[in-house]
């Protein structure tokens, strides 16, 4: 099967890239309140990168990808693993990036790296990864602290949900003692990524490094709201083929808007030891 990315065709066994380009984001929110992407004081930056991408490189060119960003500075950094090299991005953009594309995402300044095509069966590496860990409700569910009905289909935080159904009377006068036994939302949260990586990676570690709640807006100005969760921590390859094609494919839902992308980091040295 082929992939089209922007003008060309790429075959899933030529390389994968993770490339870098830097986003400037004064110039990104004029472009986003230009585009009505900016709705009743509402904006979510990661869906106007998916649409900025989008129309610069083609869909689903760059995915998964990772916006790293401080308010306190106008450049941004965008990451994003992808079939096409800096050169071919380059002159994809070059036929049909929208001119008022160009100020906040310049593909001038984009850079690419080859990844390794395989990666050693028991290779210890680091992970830095954004997840937005939900599982969709197979069944309508009582949700006995907000006195409603979560109906079936809807995506729930997994730790919310893990709560609700160990303890259907209530976290709080149960809440204290399920710590003690080690439910938290960062074991939650371990155990979820676990599952995803099932066959392809072991988890060593997992760390949750930063949590908040956000809601996802989306072309009609609404969205849902979740968990936003970023996890830091070492894994071993247990197979190089099944990990190659999740690292590429990213992990979790949301995985066009920001969420998924698996950057890799040193191990950490005292995972085993632990």
């Amino acid at each position: 099967m082929s992939v089209r990315v922007g003008l060309r065709l790429r075959t899933p066994d030529e390389a994968v890239y993770l490339i870098h380009v830097p986003v400037d984001m004064r110039a990104f929110n004029r472009w986003a309140g230009q585009r009505g992407l900016i709705r009743r004081g509402s904006f979510d930056p990661d869906y106007a990168l998916h649409i900025l991408l989008s129309a610069m490189f083609g869909q689903r060119a760059l995915q998964p990808f990772r916006l790293f960003w401080s308010e306190r500075r106008r450049s941004a950094s965008l990451y994003a693993y992808t079939d096409a090299d800096q050169e071919a991005l380059q002159e994809v953009a070059a036929v049909a990036a929208p001119p008022d594309c160009i100020a906040p995402l310049n593909p001038a300044a984009l850079r690419s790296k080859p990844m390794p095509s395989t990666f050693a069966d028991g290779r210890r590496l680091g992970f830095d990864l954004r997840v937005r860990p939900v599982r969709r409700l197979r069944r309508d569910l009582h949700d006995t602290q907000a006195g409603a009905v979560m109906k079936q289909g809807r995506e729930v935080d997994s730790f919310r949900l893990a709560v609700l159904q160990r303890f259907p009377d209530g976290w709080r006068e149960r809440g204290d003692a399920a710590r003690q036994n080690g439910m938290s939302r960062e074991s939650t949260y371990a155990a979820w990524l676990s599952e995803r990586l099932a066959g392809a990676a072991n988890l060593e570690e997992c760390r949750l490094s930063s949590f908040n709640r956000s809601r996802a807006v989306r072309g009609d100005g609404h969205g849902p709201e979740g968990p936003d969760a970023t996890l830091h921590g070492t894994l071993c390859v247990q197979d190089p083929t099944s990990f190659s094609r999740r690292l590429r494919e990213g992990v979790g839902r949301h995985r066009a808007y920001g969420y998924g992308m698996m950057l890799l980091r040193p191990p950490n040295r005292t995972a085993l030891s632990k």
